[in-house]
């Protein structure tokens, strides 16, 4: 255990009690754990801690309301478990598919199922691509993953037919999506939207790409 990491890790505030709903119990469990372990295991980096909790917990909620309403989700490049544990967590109503092909990290996301007893989570030690034909679901999220044109032809086979790819970007968004116009449209999208997304009101502006497959 990293004896330097914060406790207490979880801002507990009316805002963030709103935006997590059920899983805030949860959510803040994990965030714990991260804080503890995840730089020692070179999970997030020695700067990320003091902002681990809104710029990359809460934040990881972003694409919460656009999730749908029942069904399976699939978390390209998991990581440390941004945003896909968050979701599971929030949402444990979803079947979610926690998709990583680094061993390390994949050991890391099976200890954190455990330890917050997420039956509704399945980890995939795999590229998102080797899962191409073998696995549907109705909504993919990934979070500084790759560019737009590049994430959307790994991604999108995943997505089930009325379903959706949802990518946290930053501030070049509407550029991204430009550039993979062309990609979008041969891999089956008929819409894209990018919302941009204020989580705490403070003006910090997360920008979710919503690309929906015909």
């Amino acid at each position: 255990m990293n004896e330097n990491a914060p406790e207490g890790v979880a801002v507990d505030d009316a805002r963030s009690r709103e935006i997590l709903g059920l899983g805030w119990g949860g959510v803040a469990h994990f965030a714990d754990l991260l804080a503890q372990e995840g730089e020692l295991r070179g999970l997030i980096g020695p700067r990320e801690l003091p902002k681990l909790w809104t710029r990359h917990v809460l934040n990881s909620a972003a694409v919460a309301q656009f999730l749908p309403e029942t069904g399976s989700l699939a978390d390209v490049g998991s990581g440390a478990g941004l945003p896909g544990v968050v979701l599971a967590l929030m949402r444990p109503d979803l079947e979610v598919h926690l998709v990583e092909p680094m061993q390390r990290r994949v050991e890391w996301l099976r200890e954190v199922g455990e330890e917050l007893d997420l039956d509704n989570v399945t980890v995939h030690q795999v590229r998102a691509e080797e899962l191409h034909g073998r696995l549907l679901v109705d909504a993919v999220t990934a979070r500084a993953v790759a560019a737009l044109d590049r994430l959307a032809q790994f991604c999108m086979p995943l997505v089930a037919p009325g379903g959706r790819l949802l990518a946290q970007k930053g501030q070049r968004a509407e550029e991204e999506v430009a550039k993979a116009d062309r990609v979008l449209h041969k891999l089956g999208v008929v819409e894209v939207t990018v919302h941009a997304v204020d989580m705490l009101g403070d003006g910090d502006v997360t920008r979710v790409v919503e690309a929906r497959k015909r």
